[in-house]
């Protein structure tokens, strides 16, 4: 059995702006990679997200970005392995975006399938905080976790 899943979410904007809130630094640092994005998720790049409730770097080696469709990232699942993300754009007309994000190539093991289950959370954390971005402006994740890289909880 392979191990993957997805979640997805509408999202009332068009879809260059929510294409455009994923790969872009500037924005992706508003409500999701809180600390640091190190650059836009073009294609053959290295990207190197910060989180102020993580405490370690997140290295993202894009593979694939297909503007307004598309964009597939590899990290590392742990063990020495890579699973894939990849992040589906879909126009729902001038005012509306399905987001549709799935993660694969995990290890089919009780360690894999714990991972997935928390990277599943995670990215339905990520694309409930891109909705309330996006549509109202509201960064979801500001106090939400313990920052763990202070040693102090993120209230502010």
């Amino acid at each position: 059995m392979e191990l993957k899943f997805q979640v997805q979410a509408r999202i009332q904007k068009p879809v260059e702006e929510v294409f455009d809130g994923v790969y872009n630094p500037t924005k992706i640092t508003q409500y999701f990679a809180t600390e640091s994005a190190s650059g836009p998720l073009t294609q053959g790049s290295r990207v190197i997200w910060r989180f102020a409730d993580y405490p370690e770097d997140v290295p993202l080696s894009v593979k694939e970005v297909i503007v307004n469709q598309l964009i597939a990232f590899e990290w590392e699942a742990g063990d020495g392995y890579n699973t894939r993300v990849e992040i589906h754009f879909e126009s729902l007309g001038k005012d509306g975006t399905l987001v549709k994000i799935s993660e694969s190539a995990w290890q089919e093991n009780q360690t894999g399938l714990d991972r997935s289950y928390q990277n599943c959370q995670g990215w339905m954390n990520m694309v409930c905080c891109l909705k309330a971005y996006l549509e109202y402006g509201i960064n979801l994740r500001k106090g939400f976790f313990g920052d763990l890289k202070r040693g102090k909880d993120a209230l502010e």
